[in-house]
């Protein structure tokens, strides 16, 4: 089988469904198909790269950007990680189709939604928390 990366330097793009939910409720697991393309410079916040993590292939969105790294974080994900380069970095998502229709994410309600999103990160993180502790207390 052939890897992604080659896939992208043939093909000039790589499509595929996404598998699991660490980027919903923008991506859903096994449902929707992401466009990924070569990188071409650095990455800008919001941008959501396809990077390898070990033997992984991860695809989540960038909050912050450094000189050296970025700081990455999954639409459905609680921690932060740090220290991802542009060495990592296989492609970037250009595009992606929901139930057959493509996603405009160069559109007004997508930058709405990615900067509300990323806004709500703390409170979602805090509300992530407080259920846990109620879980583990068992009230």
């Amino acid at each position: 089988m052939k890897n992604i990366e080659r896939i992208i330097e043939e093909q000039g793009f790589y499509a595929s469904t996404v598998v699991g939910i660490s980027m919903y409720p923008m991506l859903r697991n096994r449902r929707d198909t992401v466009i990924i393309s070569p990188v071409d410079g650095r990455l800008k916040k919001y941008d959501i790269p396809l990077y390898r993590r070990g033997d992984a292939y991860v695809l989540h969105r960038i909050v912050r950007v450094l000189p050296e790294s970025y700081i990455i974080c999954g639409d459905n994900c609680m921690e932060l990680e740090y220290g991802i380069t542009d060495e990592q970095i296989i492609g970037v998502l250009t595009g992606f189709y929901r139930d057959d229709k493509m996603a405009d994410i160069n559109g007004f309600l997508y930058g709405i939604y990615v900067r509300v999103w990323c806004f709500l990160y703390p409170i979602r993180r805090l509300g992530k928390r407080i259920k846990l502790a109620v879980r583990k207390k068992g009230v």
